[in-house]
This record gives C-alpha cells, structure tokens and sequence, in this order.
C-alpha cells in the first residue's frame, strides 16, 4: 500500500514536532503505509525490519554516493572525496579499509582503559553537587576525547571539533543541513594545521599511520592519500565517532530515570549492562532513518519505487517492529533478548565504531552508577537538540 502526504499518515524529516516523538507515526507507517510517498518533499520511505534491512544492504540499488542525507541527496550537490559515508563500493571499501586499520579488536579493547580514565575525569569532579548533565558534563566531552586519543589530536583542538562538527549537523528548528551557509558538508579543513604539523612531527597514531599508508586506488593506482581526503577523513570520524555515543548517554539517563526499577536491577547486576547498551541503541536510535539514492526501478510491498527517486530508511520505525522484535517491541526492557537491531547499520556501511561506541557506552553507565546509583531527570531543563539528521539531547540534567 502507497499512501501520499494528503492522506492522515504523514512523515516529514523536519516537522520537529513529529520527531520529538515520532513513534506512534512509525507503528501507523508499518501497519498502514510499509511503503509510504510523500509527494511535497517528492521521496519514498520503508518502515519494516526487512524492507529497512534489504535496503541497507543493497547498496547497487540503493546508493549513498550522492549522500546519506535526503536534502543532500535533493540538492545534488557534489560530494567531496573522502567522506566515506556518502561513498559507494568500490571506493568506499578502499577508504574503509584505510581506516579499519584503527578499529581492530585489538587496538579498540586497548582503548577501554582510556574510556574509563575519561569517564572517571568527567564524573570525579561532580560527586556530591547534587546534580550532573548526562550529555554537557559526559556525552559531549569522553567520546570525542577518546576519538582525539586515536588521531593524536591535541586537547586544545577538541573544542574546536566540537564546535565544527555541530555547526554542520545541527539546525535550526525545523531547518535542513543545506540550509547551512557553510554548505552541508565540510571540508575538514579544521585538522589542517594539525596535519601539517604532524607531517614534521610523526607520532604512534592513526594520523601518521593514514599520511604513511599506502593502497591501490579505484583506478589500479598505486598512491598515498591526498591532504584534501586525510582532512574529510579526520572529520568524518571525529563528528560520527562521537556523535552516536554522545546521543547514546542522553538517552540512558532519560530512559533509565523513566524506568527505575530497571536502573536498580542494573547498579546491583553489571552483567546486565552490555544487554542494556544494545536496548537503548535499539529503543532510541541517534539517527531516525539514513536516505539513499534509488538507482533503478525496485519492488516494495507490491509497489514500484522508480529508479532516479530518493528514500528514507526508517531506522527509528525498524527497531520497533514487532514482526521483527516481538508484540513488546514498544516497550523499553534491559532484559531484552538480544536481536540484531539497524542503529549502526548493515553491509557495506555498518559502523566501523560499533565496538567502541560499545565499549563507551558499557563503561559511561558503569561508571555513573558506580557514583550516582539514583538519579532523576529534570526534563524541563533538558535541550532536545534539532537536526534531520540526528535525534538526542543536547542538554539532560538530573539530581543525584
């Protein structure tokens, strides 16, 4: 069944009113419209498990090269080299392979100490005020520390990370990335000091290891990166590589206030915490839905979805399919038995940081109820942040 945007089930990308909690939408998606249009902003969406899931994989019909991002892809704007996320095979597996070199169980195992130390220098300081931001005080600053920790890159740029890579993806409300006045996409160019220096400077990091390394290009060319895709490089991986693990420790402290006795079966059991990183990554996804680009004429539900089109993969409605995760799909559970959830993706672009995001993740909720067990949220005072791109908070105090 197709259904238009006249008709009651509606989904737009930007109405922030919808996105503040868009999941009784997504239910109507997947019972009503598995394959909705939506012909104001002209592109097609899948809501079910498998159609989000076959979608993600297939990336010769669905294609990410002209962006991951439905008003970039509707612009048609040009995509810089190097921004791995808005690559297609064969190009994107030569990049990722550049990269994987960092993200080895070996070398992300490595990282956990330095997770905990982070952890710790966040937390350390706010024991006994009474009050501690799960995103300002944690989410937004250890995940990036821990990025900086792979690259090399000094303290004194992290700020400046920050501050670029959410001046990219975030908007104003109900606004769209190529809105920007910057453009939509940046070009890195924040690390090139850094590089240069580096240059001059080698170090035992995975700057100096990408500027040395060497691979065969898509055209057989044997060749070191360019300055131009080591910067797109670097920014891809601090903004991604931090971001889902930022919006991952918002939701915990939201969620985890809103279910109490779930929080308490979790400070007096730690095994259940890794079960409990995977509900929360399931439950509430960073990024609702990734678009893709249709390069030919495919089926869904019985319908054409014609080549040349742009489609919106509903993560947020995926992970909450009951074909797929049972009649409970909507509720919250740290006891969940554990299913592949879409968060981090599938095929050719799964999350090359999954395992770390992981890691971050296991180790933030140890460490906060090794120091604060009891908490409650003050979501009066919380900052739900806006973007078509990502879903989280910006701000998510609570008592301690």
């Amino acid at each position: 069944m197709t259904t238009s945007a006249t008709d009651e089930v509606y989904y737009d990308p930007w109405d922030a009113e919808l996105n503040a909690n868009p999941y009784p939408m997504f239910k109507r998606f997947r019972d009503e419209a598995p394959l909705y249009y939506n012909d104001k902003h002209d592109f097609y969406a899948v809501s079910r498990f498998d159609d989000v899931n076959r979608a993600l994989v297939d990336h010769q019909s669905f294609s990410s090269a002209r962006g991951a991002v439905l008003e970039i892809i509707k612009s048609g704007i040009e995509i810089p080299p190097g921004s791995l996320i808005f690559e297609d095979p064969p190009v994107h597996d030569i990049h990722r392979n550049l990269l994987s070199r960092a993200f080895t169980p070996r070398k992300i195992n490595g990282l956990e100490s330095k997770v905990r130390e982070f952890t710790a220098k966040c937390l350390d300081p706010l024991v006994g005020g009474g009050r501690f931001d799960f995103v300002k005080d944690l989410g937004a600053v250890m995940p990036l520390r821990v990025v900086s920790e792979l690259f090399g890159i000094p303290e004194d740029y992290q700020n400046r990370v920050t501050e670029n890579g959410d001046k990219f993806v975030r908007t104003e409300r109900g606004g769209q990335m190529t809105d920007n006045p910057d453009g939509p996409i940046t070009d890195g160019s924040l690390f090139a000091d850094f590089v240069d220096w580096r240059i001059d400077h080698p170090a035992d990091d995975l700057t100096t290891e990408l500027l040395n390394a060497e691979f065969e290009d898509e055209t057989g060319a044997t060749r070191k990166l360019g300055r131009d895709e080591l910067l797109m490089f670097m920014n891809v991986v601090a903004v991604a590589g931090s971001e889902t693990t930022t919006r991952l420790i918002g939701w915990a402290g939201k969620l985890l206030s809103e279910h109490p006795d779930q929080r308490r079966q979790l400070v007096a059991d730690r095994s259940l915490v890794p079960g409990a990183v995977e509900e929360l990554l399931r439950f509430e996804p960073p990024a609702l839905q990734a678009a893709r680009y249709v390069t030919r004429d495919v089926e869904f539900q019985g319908s054409t979805v014609p080549g040349d089109s742009a489609i919106i993969l509903l993560i947020g409605a995926a992970n909450r399919d009951e074909r797929r995760f049972g009649e409970d799909a909507e509720e919250f559970d740290v006891k969940r038995s554990p299913r592949q959830h879409l968060t981090f993706g599938v095929g050719a672009h799964y999350c090359l940081g999954n395992a770390l995001a992981r890691i971050e993740g296991r180790v933030a909720l140890d460490e906060i109820m090794n120091r604060f067990p009891d908490w409650q949220v003050d979501l009066d005072s919380a900052v739900f942040s806006s973007s078509s791109v990502v879903r989280g908070w910006d701000s998510m105090p609570a008592h301690v």
